[in-house]
């Protein structure tokens, strides 16, 4: 039987190195990721995703210019940040201009949980050292992807690998979002993640270089969803 052949050595992870990356992306991860919708169930509600077609599109493009604009590039500034020797102040400003940029107070409310629990989950299994998990606890509050980018550094992955693990886990739960508001079949959402993976690295290739002033988080109609989410009268999700 003819196998592929292995990547060149440069090009693999080193099975610590993987294994952290699992337990990141992991939905058993406890910072309660899959109580939100980050703006999908609105969209479902008022008629813009409606199979799996115009789901597959809602969530590619959340990814190329949401998380691909926003949170990656911060991402990437929080993970050097995060590292020895670097600039702890860059990271508390960071993360305020991430806070400010929520555009509603559904999805502001979001990365303050999510970043909340997981700040708990690092002091819990000691991950890092003390005096950079005190910087961390003392960012109040702290959103969900300079806590993500603390608990990357502290076992271990590079930001490339953290970032691909990163928007997996967000695009793994769109999908599952979507199975449940659409609603779409599992399979169904099997197909969407298998298609959009080669998303990823393209999106973690154009964030990796804008420049500090090209970091956006401007999605009007993102923000009007979540702004109606709030008073939609049944919902199955917080955001």
């Amino acid at each position: 039987m003819n196998h592929p052949p292995l990547p060149p050595p440069a090009l693999r992870l080193a099975i610590p190195e993987l294994a952290a990356l699992l337990q990141l992306a992991s939905p058993a991860l406890p910072v309660g990721a899959f109580s939100y919708s980050s703006g999908l169930e609105a969209a479902v509600e008022h008629g813009l995703v409606t199979d799996v077609a115009s789901a597959q599109d809602w969530i590619r493009d959340g990814l190329r210019e949401v998380v691909g604009r926003a949170e990656l590039p911060l991402l990437k500034r929080f993970h050097a940040g995060w590292c020895a020797g670097g600039d702890l102040k860059a990271v508390a400003g960071w993360n305020a201009w991430h806070l400010a940029s929520r555009e509603s107070a559904e999805l502001r409310s979001e990365t303050e949980q999510m970043g909340w629990s997981l700040v708990r989950l690092i002091d819990r299994l000691a991950w890092g050292d003390p005096e950079r998990r005190a910087a961390l606890r003392a960012l109040q509050p702290v959103g969900f992807p300079c806590a993500y980018a603390f608990a990357a550094v502290a076992i271990g992955t590079s930001y490339d690998a953290a970032a691909t693990a990163f928007c997996f886990a967000w695009m793994e739960n769109q999908v599952m979002a979507a199975i449940k508001s659409v609603p779409l079949g599992q399979t169904t959402g099997q197909q969407i993640l298998f298609s959009l993976r080669p998303e990823i690295a393209a999106t973690i290739d154009a964030a990796s270089g804008l420049k500090d002033d090209e970091i956006v988080s401007f999605a009007p109609l993102l923000g009007i969803l979540s702004s109606r989410h709030a008073l939609q009268y049944s919902r199955i999700f917080r955001s």
